[in-house]
């Protein structure tokens, strides 16, 4: 009966020793991290230094964030109260004043955190002063970030995505606390003395991912530097001709991610990004007219002579040859080259709009790129409604991309690229694919469709004049650069808007091309934002581009 007893006894004194080892086991190693954190949270008052957040990459997984060390001063108002010597080497160093730094520590008790650079850091290090501590980092972004409009910015309050792929992709990319800097205080809020600063860090429980774009950082920072040195307003968007991929995209001008409130109401529209905005086309659409031609088997004689003007239902509309009389006698490939209003408009009554539109639409123009599933704000841009009906004079605005007829320079791109494929047009992206650490696809985000819009035959003919247009048409003197290199072939634009600032309109500038001529590898979108004439503001700015992409052999 005794052994009974002392067995259950023992049996009891087992079994509540086991319940505490695990509950031990629980609370230290299973909650342990997040208690520690939360006890922290209630004696500490904590200033957060450094955040982990994936990178956003380029094709090659080269990072467009995180690039630029940044160094932070970490001063301590507990240490340095009553040391004035060491606060007026600290403030001498910092550029600071000495009696506002004063001032400041004797009411502080929690870190001060002091943004600095490479030389103040290695002032601040070889100086021996122990109330400051530096702390090095990484920058997210800054002025020299590329593709702004296309990454995004965080929220500076709580690191979190704020607008573009940082914010469409924020739980992705992740943003786990790395380290911070605390001062422990008492029960009645009050320092407590010798325990000084704690530097916490934190291990993260969770895998930082990656996002991998389509494009490629070289050929960005080309387009931008190119870009900002002409002073453009505007939009260039680089598509590679075979893929689909999107290497390049940018919106000028941009901004800086430190000073976002400076562009809330800034005339330059700073934040806004044009190369996905809609703007009236011009003279580009005569790619679609040229394909409706050849695909349709229309009758058309080709021959026209233009005398500066044509009349459409009462009314006169102007070539911009009017000046000298008009081009003369043209066929197609001249009035091409050319961009002859009249011949083009005398085409499309022949054609029909419903054909023109018709094909507009397989191109892509009045649709989604699809990028927005990618993440990226788009606009549609617009096409007239093909069910109504449409006088010759509606007819005319819309056979030379004027009137309603709306796109993006995104869709301009593609466009070409379209033609320079030989007629087959893919899948635009710009996001690829979530990636691990080690480049490793964690999830594919990119699609791999095409679709052929015009036999191989119309687009070489398409291709045929885009060449002439280059060589001796409204784009010449591009051809002439880039020749060396390859050659390109493109089409120029002058689209008017109907807004004037005073007695002049407002006149965007166009240049849509592809490049080496021959064997076409990347197309170039050029906006340029009231830049009145493609061949004079927008063509420069495409031979610039291709030139040094290919000067680089990328």
């Amino acid at each position: 009966m005794l052994e009974r007893r002392i067995l259950k006894i023992f049996i009891l004194i087992f079994l509540v020793f086991v319940f505490l080892i695990a509950r031990m086991y629980y609370l230290q190693i299973y909650k342990g991290s997040r208690l520690s954190l939360a006890a922290s949270a209630q004696r500490i008052d904590r200033l957060d230094l450094d955040w982990s957040r994936g990178d956003i990459v380029d094709r090659n997984l080269i990072p467009f964030t995180n690039r630029k060390p940044m160094y932070r001063a970490v001063l301590k108002p507990l240490l340095l109260r009553g040391r004035d010597a060491e606060m007026g080497k600290i403030a001498g160093i910092l550029g600071l004043d000495f009696k506002k730094v004063q001032g400041e520590m004797a009411v502080k008790g929690s870190p001060v955190l002091v943004d600095i650079d490479r030389e103040q850091r290695d002032k601040l290090q070889k100086s021996g002063i122990n109330s400051v501590s530096v702390v090095n980092s990484l920058k997210r972004n800054d002025e020299t970030t590329l593709a702004k409009h296309i990454i995004g910015y965080l929220n500076q309050k709580d690191f979190r995505g704020e607008a573009a792929l940082e914010k469409a992709y924020d739980d992705t990319l992740g943003n786990e606390l790395k380290c911070s800097v605390g001062v422990v205080y008492d029960a009645k809020n009050n320092p407590v003395k010798g325990l000084g600063y704690r530097f916490i860090s934190y291990d993260g429980t969770g895998r930082t991912f990656k996002l991998k774009l389509t494009l490629d950082y070289h050929i960005q920072k080309i387009v931008e530097e190119v870009m900002e040195k002409n002073r453009v307003t505007g939009a260039v968007v680089v598509e590679d001709a075979g893929n689909g991929d999107i290497v390049a995209i940018a919106s000028k001008p941009d901004y800086k991610p430190d000073n976002l409130e400076e562009y809330l109401d800034s005339p330059g529209n700073e934040l806004f990004n044009r190369a996905v905005a809609a703007y009236n086309l011009g003279s580009i659409f005569k790619i679609i007219d040229v394909a409706v031609l050849y695909e349709s088997n229309t009758e058309f004689s080709g021959e026209f002579f233009c005398n500066g003007s044509i009349n459409v239902g009462g009314r006169e509309m102007r070539c911009t040859s009017f000046k000298e009389g008009g081009h003369g006698h043209l066929n197609l490939k001249r009035a091409f080259a050319s961009s002859c209003n009249p011949y083009f408009i005398n085409m499309g009554i022949k054609l029909g709009y419903e054909e023109i539109l018709k094909m507009a639409g397989e191109f892509g123009l009045g649709k989604s790129t699809g990028v927005r599933k990618q993440g990226i704000d788009e606009s549609s841009g617009n096409l007239p409604a093909s069910d109504r009906y449409y006088s010759k004079g509606d007819i005319a605005n819309i056979a030379i991309g004027q009137g309603e007829i709306l796109a993006t320079p995104l869709q301009v791109a593609d466009l070409v690229a379209t033609v320079a494929n030989g007629g087959i047009k893919n899948s635009i992206n710009i996001v690829d694919s979530i990636v691990d650490d080690r480049g490793n696809i964690v999830r594919n985000i990119s699609s791999r469709d095409s679709i052929r819009i015009i036999s191989k035959s119309t687009a070489d003919k398409i291709k045929e004049f885009m060449e002439e247009v280059t060589v001796n048409g409204t784009g010449r003197g591009v051809e002439e650069t880039l020749d060396p290199y390859g050659g390109a072939a493109g089409k120029t634009g002058s689209a008017e808007t109907g807004r004037y600032t005073g007695s002049q309109q407002e006149i965007h500038a166009w240049f849509g091309g592809y490049f080496p001529r021959n064997s076409p590898k990347y197309s170039i979108a050029v906006f340029v934002e009231n830049g009145k004439l493609g061949g004079k503001a927008a063509a420069p700015i495409f031979t610039q581009i291709a030139e040094k992409i290919m000067k680089k052999g990328l």
